[in-house]
């Protein structure tokens, strides 16, 4: 019986974009589980059961990052993976899985050389434990190989992230969240952490050149970078049409998909963008940077800033909701797209991966 170990311990954020991972794919690999595999997820603290009776489990903690005992009944597992590659809970002699979705931290101007050379060399080793990598995207594995030792017997697949959302899930009685009650402006949309790396400054002169639109900036809003979004508001005269409400729960986020006019993201850096593909299925016309992955999830359907000069953002934005409302085709298009990064499909090729690695295939 072949045995597979999965890393879910991030589940203890479910507001976060890994969190979300650990949810979606653990409960869809038991789904596809074949019928000869035991699958034993490490889980936070209180949380065994999560994917059902069926599945085994171990609760992460400081001990664990020591060691991790064998299946009682199988004994090593045969796979190993670590969904993310900051994991602590690391393999003996298993084969190691590793996932990595970004390398972002390179761009983070608040980290030293010195810091931004450590996290490198801690990847590395976990790079040289593993048996076979996957990144979140074509342009993180391209980062990766860039920055990090590849060898070339390594097999290293691109595996993109699922999306769970969809235009069915948004109740019919839901009501219009509080934040935005009062005003019946129409809104323009971002979900997202308020990161100096997510941009959204740029966004603040398009509610001057779009004066009937608010702007929506949902998500944690914790670092500084938040304040200052507040105050160039204020300067700029908009802060009357600036909304932050901050981390928003589910239902209100696909409320928000499924009632904005378009959804904006001038993100400078992304493994993935998840957001941008659950506006997508919403069939909602989406704007975005041509940086990082973000072509790989927008294709030919999203439309592009080429820079972040508040006149050529206005005008993209005007010429592209013309051209949407032109183009009634295009919604079902953007649906399409959003379809293809889902979860079923996501499981399904890693446990052909795990499947491969078990019976010793030579990866191409």
């Amino acid at each position: 019986m072949p045995s597979l170990f999965i890393d879910a311990e991030r589940l203890r954020d479910l507001n976060s974009g890994l969190g979300q991972v650990c949810l979606h794919l653990g409960h869809e690999l038991v789904r596809q589980r074949p019928d000869s595999w035991n699958i034993t997820f490490l889980v936070p603290k209180g949380q065994a059961g999560v994917f059902g009776d069926s599945v085994d489990y171990i609760e992460a903690s400081w001990q664990r990052k020591l060691w991790i005992p064998p299946h009682p009944k199988v004994g090593r597992y045969d796979v190993w993976h670590c969904l993310h590659q900051d994991s602590v809970y690391l393999p003996i002699r298993s084969k190691l899985m590793l996932t990595i979705y970004d390398l972002n931290f390179l761009e983070r101007a608040d980290y030293s050389v010195e810091k931004k050379a450590r996290k490198l060399a801690r990847l590395q080793r976990k790079i040289d434990r593993a048996t076979l990598l996957t990144a979140g995207s074509a342009y993180t594995a391209s980062v990766v190989r860039e920055h990090l030792r590849i060898p070339e017997t390594l097999p290293f697949k691109v595996v993109y992230t699922g999306v769970a959302v969809s235009e069915q899930d948004v109740q019919p009685d839901a009501l219009q969240p509080a934040f935005l009650t009062g005003d019946d402006k129409p809104f323009f949309l971002f979900v997202g952490v308020i990161h100096p790396k997510k941009n959204v400054h740029t966004l603040l002169p398009l509610l001057e050149a779009f004066p009937d639109y608010r702007l929506v900036l949902a998500g944690p809003d914790r670092h500084p970078y938040a304040q200052h979004i507040r105050e160039q508001a204020q300067k700029l005269g908009v802060a009357d049409r600036l909304v932050m409400p901050g981390p928003v729960d589910e239902a209100t986020k696909l409320w928000l998909y499924a009632h904005c006019d378009a959804f904006l993201f001038p993100s400078l850096s992304e493994g993935f963008g998840l957001p941008v593909a659950e506006a997508m299925t919403f069939g909602k016309p989406v704007f975005i940077s041509d940086l990082t992955s973000l072509p790989e999830v927008g294709g030919k359907e999203a439309y592009y800033f080429e820079n972040f000069e508040p006149e050529s953002m206005a005008k993209l934005i005007h010429d592209g909701l013309h051209d949407f409302g032109q183009n009634p085709l295009r919604q079902e298009r953007l649906r399409r797209r959003a379809a293809s990064f889902s979860w079923p499909n996501v499981a399904s090729e890693y446990w052909n991966l795990y499947k491969g690695i078990v019976a010793g295939e030579q990866f191409v």
